[in-house]
C-alpha cells in the first residue's frame, strides 16, 4: 500500500524507528472517594492473592512513558479509544479560564511548552512521527473487537488518516465524521479569503472487522414527520403513517406470493403473519380492491439512523452547565453518542489525551470503566473536580510514574556507574539551579548567593531524617574552608517532600539557626530541548500554614499564610 514517508521515520540502517516501550510501574498518589470498608476489602483481595477490585485511573503524564506502562496489564484488553491530540501546531496553548468567577489567561505550563515545541520541533514531520508512535501503542493497547476515535482538525485529519490506514489498516476505516461545531466563524469575514472553518473530523477505525456497533439514531426532521405521519388515531392520538407491504417479485428474491383481501401480489410477511396484523388492526385497505397498507405508529420508531455529518451537537459556551472553564472541551453529548455507539456496559475506555475530562465523565454515567491521561496539572486537577461533581461516583485512584521515569532518564543520561551517574546527575542539577559544586561533604553539595544547596535523590522524597543530617552537617561545615556557607541558609532541592516537611524541618531548622528553603525540582528537567533552550524555573515548595483552636467538640481552622509555586499560578492573578 502507499506509505506516508517523512524524516525521522527510518533510521539510518532503513528500520523504521519504534517507540518507547520502557514499561515504568505506577505509583498512586490519591485514592478519590473510596471508604474504608472498600480500601479494607482491597486489600484483603490483595492479601489472599487475588487482583484488588477494579479502579478507575485518572494518571497524570506524558503517553510517550504512559501509554508504554499501559501495555503489561491492558495490552488487548482496552474496548474504545477516544483521544483528541493537540493539532493546532500554530497555537500558543493559553487559555482564559474561571476561578472563584475571576477571569484570567492560562498561560501553558513549561511542561506543555515544551511538549508541544518537542511535538512540533521540526514541523509537520515531528508531528507525524508523535502521532504515528501514538497509534502504534494504542493499537497495542485495543482489544480485537474495538474500536477507536481520532477527533482532528480539517488541517491535520488527511495525513491522520493515511497514518491510520497503515497501523490499522485500510480495510478497518469505517468512517470520517464530519462535526459541525459552530454555526459561524470570525476567520470568515467580510474580505477573508477562504470559507468558514466551523467543522472538526472524527476518524472512526476498527482493529478487526468483528468491532462493537449499537446503531444511533436521530429524531425525524418535523417536515418529514408532517408529509409521512399526518394521520392521527382519534382514541389515542397516536401519529401513524400507511406504508407499502408488498415486496419484490421473482422466485430467486424468495418473497411469498398470495391473495389478500381480494390482491394478489408478492408479500413481505407470510400470510399467516398478515392475517395476525389484520386482526391486530394494523393493516388498513383505504378502498375495495385496493392494495392493503400497514399502519406504522410513529411512537414505535427509533427515528434515522445516525448519518456521518452531524449537526445537532451544540459546542461547550462559557454559560453552559457543564462548562469546566477549559478551552479544548467538548461536550457531554459529543462523548455520549461515541461511547454509547462503539461499546457496551462495563466495557474499558482509554483516552490519553483527556483534557477538561469529558471522557472519563461520561464514561463514569453510562456505566463503563476507564483510564484517562493527561500531561497537563491543570487537566488533571479538572478531570478530577469534574468526575467528583458526579453523585456515587465509583472509586478511582490519582497516579503518576514518579520516580521510575526519572530512574529511567538518570540511567541513560549518566551512564550505568552508580557512583558516577550520581555526581553527574548532581552536577547537572547545580548547572540549572545556577549553584558552584563543593566537595567534602556528604548532604552538602553546591552553593549558590552564600546559600549552601543539597541536590535531593530521584529516588525517594526528601524527608525529616535528610533535614536533619542536612542540619548538622551545615553546623560543622559553617567558616570551615573554601566552599563554605558565608550564610545561615541552605536550599533544599528535592523531586518529592514528605508530607509533614515544612512544619518539622521547620523546627529542625530553628533549632539550628538554620534559614532552610524547599525547592522543588521541575519535571521539565527530564527533557532535553527545554534544557537546551533554558526553559527550567526552579519553584519553592508549596506550603501553608494554620491556626487551630479547640473548643469541646468543635474545632476551628484558620488558614494565616500559604506558598503556592508560581509555575501553578498565572503572573496576573
Amino acid at each position: 500500500m502507499t506509505e506516508l514517508i517523512w524524516e525521522g521515520k527510518y533510521d539510518k540502517d532503513g528500520r523504521k524507528v519504534a517507540p518507547l516501550r520502557a514499561a515504568l510501574p505506577f505509583q498512586t498518589v490519591e485514592t478519590v472517594n473510596e471508604s474504608a470498608q472498600e480500601r479494607q476489602r482491597a486489600l484483603d483481595f490483595f492479601s489472599m492473592g487475588r487482583d484488588p477490585e477494579w479502579r478507575n485511573r485518572l494518571i497524570w503524564g506524558d503517553k510517550k512513558y504512559v501509554l508504554p506502562s499501559l501495555l503489561d496489564k491492558f495490552a488487548g484488553k482496552v474496548d474504545l479509544i477516544y483521544i483528541d491530540p493537540p493539532f493546532d501546531t500554530g497555537a500558543d496553548f493559553s487559555f482564559r479560564a474561571e476561578v472563584g468567577g475571576a477571569g484570567f489567561i492560562k498561560e501553558p505550563s513549561i511542561i506543555e511548552q515544551k511538549a508541544y515545541r518537542d511535538t512540533w520541533g521540526r514541523g509537520l514531520e515531528s508531528y507525524l512521527q508523535w502521532l504515528y508512535e501514538s497509534l502504534l501503542l494504542l493499537r497495542d493497547l485495543l482489544n480485537e473487537s474495538g474500536s477507536i476515535y481520532i477527533h482532528i482538525g480539517h488541517n491535520m485529519s488527511h495525513y491522520a488518516k493515511v497514518l491510520l490506514d497503515e497501523v490499522f489498516g485500510n480495510s478497518n476505516y469505517i468512517n470520517e465524521i464530519i462535526w459541525k461545531r459552530q454555526t459561524a466563524h470570525s476567520d470568515a469575514r467580510q474580505g477573508s479569503s477562504h470559507y468558514g472553518r466551523v467543522h472538526d473530523c472524527l476518524l472512526f477505525y476498527s482493529k478487526s472487522q468483528t468491532y462493537v456497533w449499537n446503531q444511533s439514531h436521530t429524531p425525524h426532521d418535523e417536515k418529514y414527520l408532517e408529509t409521512h405521519y399526518r394521520s392521527i388515531e382519534p382514541d389515542t392520538d397516536r401519529r401513524y403513517e400507511l406504508a407499502d407491504m408488498t415486496a419484490p417479485g421473482g422466485a430467486s428474491r424468495g418473497n411469498p406470493y398470495y391473495e389478500f383481501l381480494g390482491v394478489t401480489k408478492y408479500w413481505r410477511y407470510s400470510r399467516e403473519r398478515m392475517q395476525q396484523l389484520y386482526e391486530e388492526g394494523r393493516i388498513v385497505q383505504p378502498s375495495p380492491g385496493a392494495v392493503p397498507r400497514y399502519k406504522r405508529y410513529l411512537d414505535e420508531m427509533q427515528g434515522n439512523p445516525l448519518q456521518s455529518i452531524w449537526t445537532d451537537l451544540n459546542p461547550i459556551n462559557s454559560q453552559a452547565i457543564e462548562a469546566a472553564g477549559y478551552p479544548t472541551q467538548k461536550p457531554e453529548a459529543l462523548l455520549d453518542r461515541i461511547i454509547k455507539a462503539s461499546s457496551n456496559d462495563g466495557d474499558l475506555v482509554l483516552d490519553c489525551f483527556c483534557g477538561s475530562g469529558t471522557t472519563p465523565v461520561i464514561a463514569e454515567k453510562l456505566g463503563r470503566r476507564w483510564i484517562a491521561a493527561d500531561l497537563g496539572r491543570f487537566a488533571i486537577h479538572t478531570t478530577r473536580k469534574r468526575l467528583l461533581s458526579i453523585p456515587d461516583v465509583e472509586p478511582f485512584v490519582v497516579q503518576n510514574l514518579g520516580k521510575y521515569e526519572r530512574q529511567l532518564w538518570q540511567a541513560a543520561e549518566f551512564g550505568e556507574s552508580a557512583e558516577n551517574r550520581q555526581l553527574a546527575y548532581r552536577r547537572f542539577i547545580l548547572d540549572l539551579y545556577r549553584a558552584q559544586p563543593v566537595t567534602g561533604y556528604s548532604w552538602l553539595h553546591g552553593v549558590r548567593a552564600g546559600r549552601m544547596v543539597h541536590v535531593g535523590s530521584v529516588d525517594s522524597p526528601v524527608s525529616p531524617a535528610d533535614v536533619a543530617n542536612i542540619a548538622a552537617e551545615f553546623r560543622r561545615a559553617t567558616g570551615s574552608g573554601s566552599g563554605a556557607p558565608t550564610t545561615n541558609a541552605v536550599d533544599v532541592l528535592g523531586w518529592d517532600f514528605a508530607f509533614e516537611l515544612n512544619e518539622v524541618a521547620k523546627q529542625q531548622a530553628a533549632l539550628a539557626n538554620i534559614n532552610m528553603r524547599f525547592v522543588r525540582i521541575p519535571r521539565e528537567v527530564l527533557e532535553k530541548r527545554a534544557v537546551e533552550q533554558g526553559d527550567i524555573r526552579f519553584f519553592e515548595l508549596a506550603a501553608l500554614s494554620l491556626d487551630t483552636r479547640v473548643s469541646g467538640r468543635c474545632v476551628s481552622l484558620t488558614l494565616t499564610d500559604f506558598v503556592i509555586p508560581l509555575d501553578d499560578v498565572p503572573e496576573d492573578v
